[in-house]
Order: C-alpha cells, then sequence, then structure tokens
C-alpha cells in the first residue's frame, strides 16, 4: 500500500473492512497486520478475522489474558486452515505481547465473525446449545433431538437436499428450543451476570446463536433446487451469519474503540457477490453490503485488496462504491503464479 489509509478514513468510521482477493497470499495478511499496527495507534481496539466466532474466543482469551499457547489456539482457534498461516501467527503473537502489560480496558481483542462451516460441511448444532443450557442450569436433553452428531456434519447433508436433518421434526424443535433459550438468557440476564459475569453470559449468548444459525443453514441445505439455487442460498445464509455477527461485534466494541474487518473481498464488499458456477452467476448479498446498509457509509469503510499484473492469478477487479478504496499490493506473478501461501 502506498499510501496511508487512515488518511481516507472518516472520523466517525468504526469498522474498517480489508478485503483480500484469495485466501492463498500471504502478503494481504501482512499488509492486513501492519494495517493492524496503524490503526491500534489512532484508537482502534479490535479485529474481526473470517474464522469461525465460537473458536475465536479460545484466541481472544489468549491475546486479553494469557490463556492456553500460541499453538493452541493456533489449531483450535481458527477455522478454515487459518491457523496454519504465517501472517496469522504473527498476528496472534503482537497482540499478546501488546495486552501483557496493558490494563484490561486499553487491551486490544480478537473476534471471529464467520459461521462454524466449511464449504461443504457444517457441524451439529449439539455442543453449541448445550453450552447455553449448562449456563442456564436447565436438564433439557438436547442430545436426544439432534442424534447422531454425524447426520449432521457428513457433506452429503450440505449438498444433497433430501440428505439433510435440517428439514426435519427434531430440527423444527431444536429451533424452539434454541429460540426459548434465548428468551430465557435475556429474561435472566440480571441475575445470571451477578451470578457469574457478564464475559460468561456473552460467551453463553455467543455459542446460543452459533447453535441457532447453524439449525438455520441446515434448513437451509434442505431447500431442493438446481444447484445455483442452492448455492446461492447457502452463500447468502454464511453472510447473513457473517452480518450480524459483525453487528454483535460493534456492538460490544463500540465503546472501547473501532475494529479492523478482515476477510475475502466477496464477503465485505458493498456491491453484491457473484461467484460464477460453470456457465451460471450465482449472486447473494455479502456481509459488507448487508452491514453497510444497515450502520451507514460513515461508520463503514471497505478497502479491497487486489493482486496487481497479469498471469494466471490476474482477477477481476472488484466493482466498488465511491467511498471505496483500492489497496493495490502489486504483486508480481508470472507464468506459473505464486506459491500458494
Amino acid at each position: 500500500m502506498t499510501q496511508d489509509i487512515r488518511d481516507f478514513l472518516p472520523p466517525s468510521c468504526g469498522l474498517v473492512a480489508f478485503g483480500e482477493p484469495t485466501h492463498q497470499e500471504p502478503a494481504f495478511g501482512r499488509a492486513r497486520n501492519e494495517l493492524c499496527a496503524r490503526l491500534v495507534e489512532r484508537g482502534f481496539r479490535s479485529i474481526a478475522l473470517e474464522t469461525d466466532r465460537v473458536a475465536a474466543l479460545a484466541v481472544d482469551a489468549f491475546v486479553r489474558e494469557g490463556a492456553g499457547s500460541l499453538d493452541d489456539v493456533l489449531r483450535d482457534g481458527f477455522t478454515h486452515g487459518f491457523g496454519e498461516q504465517e501472517p496469522n501467527r504473527e498476528l496472534v503473537a503482537w497482540m499478546r505481547a501488546y495486552n501483557h502489560t496493558r490494563p484490561p480496558e486499553e487491551r486490544l481483542a480478537f473476534h471471529g465473525f464467520d459461521a462454524p462451516t466449511e464449504n461443504t460441511t457444517a457441524p451439529s448444532p449439539r455442543p453449541y446449545l448445550e453450552h447455553a443450557r449448562d449456563y442456564l442450569g436447565t436438564d433439557l436433553d438436547v442430545a436426544a433431538l439432534v442424534g447422531d452428531d454425524e447426520r449432521w456434519s457428513r457433506a452429503e447433508a450440505v449438498l444433497d437436499a433430501a440428505m439433510s436433518p435440517g428439514a426435519s421434526a427434531e430440527a423444527d424443535r431444536l429451533r424452539a428450543v434454541a429460540d426459548d433459550l434465548l428468551g430465557v438468557l435475556y429474561a435472566r440476564a440480571a441475575e445470571l451476570i451477578a451470578a457469574t459475569s457478564r464475559a460468561e453470559w456473552e460467551r453463553a449468548r455467543t455459542q446460543l446463536t452459533a447453535g441457532a444459525d447453524l439449525l438455520r443453514y441446515h434448513r437451509q441445505a434442505a431447500r431442493p433446487g438446481e444447484p445455483g439455487e442452492r448455492l446461492a442460498g447457502l452463500l447468502g445464509t454464511r453472510d447473513e451469519i457473517m452480518a450480524r455477527n459483525l453487528l454483535a461485534i460493534r456492538s460490544l466494541e463500540a465503546g472501547r474503540g473501532g475494529t479492523l474487518v478482515f476477510a475475502h473481498n466477496g464477503h465485505l464488499q458493498r456491491n453484491p457477490s457473484v461467484w460464477r458456477m460453470g456457465e451460471t452467476d450465482v449472486t447473494w448479498n455479502g456481509a459488507g453490503r448487508i452491514v453497510a446498509a444497515l450502520v451507514g457509509g460513515e461508520e463503514y469503510f471497505f478497502v479491497a485488496g487486489a493482486l496487481g499484473g497479469t498471469g494466471p492469478w490476474a482477477l477481476t477487479p472488484v466493482p466498488k462504491e465511491p467511498s471505496d478504496v483500492e489497496a493495490d499490493l502489486l504483486l508480481e506473478v508470472g507464468s506459473g503464479g505464486p506459491e500458494a501461501g
């Protein structure tokens, strides 16, 4: 990046979204780390990455409190294989070092804002609902309703609508259970926070929300249709979950400072996202488009990362709104392309 992005930021901006065009080029992660350090100087106190929100709680506990080890949180706190990327190791280590001598209110926070899904699989909602059940002290038998976890997590449950448990009577009952648990969580918030802590209450809400989101994702997977139609529905559901997670994170962090968001451009751009599937363009609203519409242009600032040069990694430019900025890293690629990071 040849210019300081801070020069472009509106004074009221609380969400700076930096996108990457591919997950395979580590230069974007290193540029993100540099931008994070600059924004911390400006008063930002959190970062949100494209990784499972529940898993990322372990990373946050490490960077804020030193809980666990760096290797453990890179293995367990990142999804999609992102814990194996060196820029993420460098980021987490830097955040822990920054927080080590600072009071709690000044420490940097780490968040994930993705759903706990992969491209072809989505896990069982059982552990997420059971966490909330245990926190509330009820004796609800969630496992009996869920059944075998494997029937939810196998690839066929997402790829084949007829094999998905998302439209079953048990899934309908589980959705009602999740809604009831959320109501109790809020109704008893005062006493629960007094007996535990606000952080433990937030953790229970995060776990419960993730379980409810998984049930909706599995319900989407159970809808029949043409492949392009089904894919658009799944991608749209995932990004809608991402958007609500970002809004929840922003609500938590608004009183402490801004939040840097890092993910693929397709999740963060303000325009509709498009994925070409054969001869069909699959289109859906990404998290950035949803969030920008809800918080306003001054609050959400998107920077589209781009690859310079030509060759097999040359990418179609991201269509941008007038207020968006493109950070072209000018990564020269040869005929064979750079090695995957």
